[in-house]
């Protein structure tokens, strides 16, 4: 029999790339009561219809069955970057193009020359501007499909749209927070607000956008005729990585690496970073802080392409050899090189089809622990553990490259589903009146095994700089 909760229902949404779920937990002790999860498609151009994350919701939220009845307050995470225009009746005017979609490189790139270049980019917003950035998906939309664009009433992120759709938000009623909105590129992390002169030169009307709610401050109410009680507070939300850095409890100078789709490496600080090499994006935290972060588009879709090119299960991997990979699929973020593709290096006659595959997760773990000491800047400490998240942390193989090539110790976080947890927090927070980092502190989720740190492979750190430093020609267009 399951025991009775000792707090009030909360309800986190983690809407991502790929599927969406939703966790039903107890606000006082973090126990997650139910959990759902439904699947998103991604069509071949790297979009992905909004409507589906909506429905996605429903069905997550509905295989939680009868415990989502007695939830008290609802927080929704998404993945960052992503662009929702909506048309007038609120509907979609096409498929929302999501962060990892580089199409908009060329639209980047004449938004640096325009505004000063990098340094005057990571100065106003905090980050110099990738082709992940919404900023240049709206400047592709209105560019490539001027149509669309002009039919375009309000302009919102993923987790804006699905908590709009929840509070029952009409286009001029939107909301986001500031955690998400840092990584659009027209939020200037300087002055906290909306950046005119970026809104100018993007050919966007400021009046499209959502109001920013203030940390702790609710975005609306549950509307009648939804998946989840009628009523209840709806939390501000914010980006998947934010609500990651929220449901890990994250205190200053704690690095975090998620290993996904994507992986990235942040912190949480309470400087505001601006990295004018574009390599650390100066994000804003879900509280009043901050969130530098590196992301690199490569990582676990990555190296499992390749093993499956290979013809290897992911974990047949080989110690030894000379190979070098730069797994650059589908171009790269971190570092900076949108129209990249993978390259192989230093092969011979010996070299194993087992080495192959550990020289590409040598190459996704190098980006990220390149920018690792930026991230942490002053408040680095090498004794403090990396916290190793998202599905990548579940394996040996990438687990044990962390440890070699960064020379930390690694833990791992027993608890699962820390972006859909961490939206947990924050509407626990709103609920309660208390911090949500301090919330998931109490519910421990950072606890976990670790591994002790192991001599650093100054070789391997050696071939890759190398490879990268001689190969960048050959990665540029």
């Amino acid at each position: 029999m399951t025991a009775a909760p000792e707090g009030p229902l909360v309800i986190g949404v983690d809407s991502s790339t790929q599927s969406t779920k939703a966790l039903v937990v107890d606000s006082a002790t973090g126990t997650v009561v139910a959990r759902g999860q439904a699947p998103h498609v991604v069509t071949a151009e790297g979009d992905s219809d909004p409507e589906q994350w909506w429905d996605a919701l429903c069905r997550a939220v509905a295989e939680c069955g009868p415990a989502v009845r007695q939830a008290a307050a609802v927080s929704v995470a998404g993945q960052q970057h992503g662009l929702v225009a909506l048309d007038a009746g609120g509907r979609p005017v096409r498929n929302a193009l999501l962060w990892n979609d580089t199409r908009s490189a060329p639209q980047r790139d004449r938004l640096l020359r325009e505004l000063g270049g990098p340094a005057g980019w990571a100065e106003r917003t905090g980050s110099v501007p990738a082709a992940s950035f919404t900023v240049t998906k709206w400047a592709w939309l209105r560019e490539n499909e001027p149509e669309r664009a002009a039919a375009v009433r309000a302009v919102r992120l993923p987790h804006d749209y699905l908590t709009g759709r929840l509070a029952g938000h009409g286009t001029g009623e939107g909301t986001t927070d500031r955690g998400d909105v840092s990584g659009t590129g027209w939020w200037s992390s300087a002055t906290e607000s909306y950046d005119r002169e970026i809104l100018e030169l993007a050919g966007l009307d400021p009046e499209l956008l959502p109001r920013v709610v203030g940390a702790g401050e609710q975005a609306g109410t549950v509307r009648a005729g939804g998946p989840l009680p009628e009523g209840i507070p709806v939390a501000a939300g914010t980006g998947d990585n934010m609500a990651g850095a929220l449901g890990l409890g994250l205190t200053a100078g704690q690095p975090a690496m998620s290993l996904g789709t994507s992986g990235t490496v942040y912190a949480v600080t309470g400087r505001r970073p601006a990295d004018p090499s574009g390599i650390v994006a100066g994000f804003a935290d879900a509280r009043h802080g901050w969130l530098p972060l590196a992301c690199t588009l490569n990582c676990t879709q990555a190296v499992d392409r390749l093993a499956a090119l290979l013809g290897r299960e992911r974990e047949q991997v080989e110690p030894g050899g000379s190979a070098v990979v730069l797994p650059f699929l589908d171009g790269e973020r971190t570092p900076d090189l949108p129209y990249a593709t993978g390259l192989v290096h230093g092969l011979r006659g010996d070299t194993t089809g087992g080495q192959v595959l550990q020289a590409a997760y040598d190459g996704a773990v190098f980006a990220l622990l390149q920018a690792l000491d930026l991230v942490l800047g002053e408040e680095a400490d090498s004794d403090e553990p990396i916290l190793l998240i998202g599905g990548g942390a579940k394996g040996t193989a990438w687990r044990e490259t962390v440890r070699r090539l960064s020379g930390r110790a690694v833990r791992i976080p027993a608890a699962q589903e820390l972006v859909a947890l961490g939206a947990a927090a924050q509407a626990a927070g709103l609920l309660l009146g208390q911090d949500p980092a301090e919330v998931a502190r109490g519910w421990n989720t950072a606890e976990g095994p670790s591994y002790e740190p192991v001599e650093r492979d100054e070789a391997a750190l050696e071939r890759l700089a190398a490879t990268l430093e001689h190969a960048a020609p050959l990665l540029r267009p």
